[in-house]
């Protein structure tokens, strides 16, 4: 679905950015797959080349690093020549009741969450431009949309997702670039599980499908949106939640 698209994947160390970078590039697509830590993605790029044979290229740099952005849109233009696909996944979680919330954990949360996928998209829109196509995905989340207690500064960042993959969808589809949001609900990653294993059942209790969703589901809407199979659709935000109620 995806064969030979190139792909940026922020986030990719675990998780659904991890899972997203498997899928993609067992469905024939050349991955960069991004990640803070120097070597963390060493062991799964070679267990994927072992095991699969297909390459992914470790990319290492902070997404609030301006520096170390642009060169990591520089190498990918110098060894690719385009980019066709942008996933902006990497984003942290800090909760905290309105009263406790302090200036810091906003502006770090906004910083990664919000500020970090505005550079992206710019960068990546540059190389798409020249292409004349594109496809950028961005995570916010089910609590983005519905707010949630306790997540004041968390579901705002994820609420200006979802405005600016809306907005940037207008502005870039002259140039055949789609900009789309996710919404997750409940995925069972190490950020949800962060929450407490009690508040983890409670959670649980509220979903429809009485189960947590996992990377993969989201994985295959990333690929959906990556793929030819949404060529006419931008500007959408897609609840991947089990029918959860938070």
């Amino acid at each position: 679905m995806l064969n030979k698209k190139v792909a940026l994947i922020t986030g990719a160390s675990r998780g659904i950015g991890l899972a997203t970078a498997k899928l993609f590039a067992k469905s024939g697509a050349f991955v960069y797959a991004n990640a803070r830590t120097i070597g963390c993605l060493d062991t799964f790029v070679a267990e994927l080349e072992n095991k699969c044979g297909v390459t992914v290229i470790p990319l290492y740099f902070d997404v609030t690093d301006s520096d170390g952005v642009k060169a990591a849109f520089t190498r990918i233009k110098k060894e690719q020549g385009r980019l066709d696909i942008l996933v902006n996944n990497a984003g942290i979680l800090k909760d905290a009741l309105i009263g406790m919330i302090s200036g810091d954990m906003i502006r770090e949360t906004f910083e990664v969450n919000v500020f970090a996928v505005a550079e992206l998209i710019q960068y990546a829109s540059k190389l798409m431009k020249k292409q004349n196509s594109g496809s950028i995905i961005n995570l916010s989340s089910i609590v983005g949309i519905r707010g949630n207690r306790g997540q004041l500064a968390y579901s705002a960042s994820k609420g200006a997702i979802i405005s600016m993959s809306k907005t940037a969808a207008k502005e870039l589809a002259e140039y055949n670039i789609r900009v789309n949001a996710i919404a997750p609900g409940m995925i069972d990653t190490d950020m949800f599980h962060s929450i407490g294993e009690e508040h983890v059942k409670e959670r649980v209790a509220g979903i429809g499908m009485k189960r947590l969703g996992t990377p993969e589901d989201i994985a295959n809407v990333c690929l959906f949106l990556a793929s030819d199979l949404s060529v006419y659709l931008t500007g959408q935000v897609l609840g991947v939640d089990g029918s959860a109620i938070v």
